[in-house]
């Protein structure tokens, strides 16, 4: 029985590093829930000010549905060309960045750099330079889409890259075969299948980000949103929002039948 009780884990006593980043990981929650102000009287005001939108809400409005499905076509277009080149560009980048396909550690530092400030920079954040850079419309969505694929796609594709069992690899490399060769012979074959899902769920993401970009002047359903909303035109806002919501469901499900007849 003692054994049994000696072999039982016990917790550790933290270490002082442990404590110190808990007490600030506390303070900082604090400090949110204090800076957004909230109370139980905002709270009830805010239960009513829902109620009273959605009762504006019902029933939805669908009298403009020719200008909704308009503008959602020219939400999935943005998704889909700009996951298309994005994804197109992640490749050369994955490979330039994965430690065993890339030709040395500077192009690797440079590519994980550029993967990095893709990432870090949120889609909106892109969508309102590239509307400062072109102008308003789906040319600074579909830009804005671009970038945030390589920020996500570049990233799983160069993971999945060094992930790739080395035999393949080294028995083509064993016959003499060039570094590219091994790439397109052994590592992006057996990556495909990743690859492929990757993409899915970039497209995913494209769609639903897309939505958000038109909120800036970025193009796409996130116009007629954003103007019903200004307008205080619920009814037609509630319209939008169910017509996003079933392209979105639908893609999901989709996607998800794609990933499993390819993984």
């Amino acid at each position: 029985m003692s054994d049994q009780t000696s072999t039982i884990p016990r917790f550790r006593s933290p270490a002082p590093l442990a404590w110190i980043i808990a007490v600030g990981f506390l303070a900082f929650f604090l400090q949110g829930l204090w800076a957004a102000d909230m109370s139980l009287d905002r709270l009830q005001r805010g239960a009513v000010n829902l109620g009273r939108f959605l009762g504006q809400a019902m029933p939805p409005d669908f009298s403009n549905w020719y200008g909704i499905a308009d503008a959602m076509w020219e939400t999935l277009n943005i998704a889909i060309v700009g996951v298309t080149f994005g994804c197109f560009f992640s490749i050369p980048l994955a490979i330039l960045a994965a430690s065993n396909t890339s030709p040395n550690r500077v192009v690797r530092t440079i590519a994980r750099l550029v993967i990095a400030v893709s990432r870090t920079i949120p889609d909106l954040i892109w969508a309102l330079i590239f509307v400062v850079a072109v102008g308003l419309g789906p040319l600074a969505g579909i830009l804005a889409i671009i970038m945030d694929t390589i920020g996500f796609a570049a990233r799983f594709y160069s993971e999945r890259f060094e992930e790739v069992q080395k035999g393949p690899s080294e028995a083509l490399t064993s016959t003499g075969a060039a570094r590219l060769s091994v790439i397109m012979g052994a590592i992006l074959p057996e990556s495909f299948a990743s690859m492929t899902a990757t993409s899915l769920f970039s497209v995913e993401k494209a769609i639903r980000s897309a939505v958000t970009l038109g909120l800036v002047g970025a193009g796409g359903i996130g116009v007629e949103l954003s103007t019903a909303m200004r307008l205080f035109r619920y009814d037609d806002a509630a319209a939008i929002i169910l017509v996003v919501l079933v392209a979105v469901i639908g893609f999901e499900q989709l996607s998800s039948s794609i990933r499993k007849r390819v993984i």
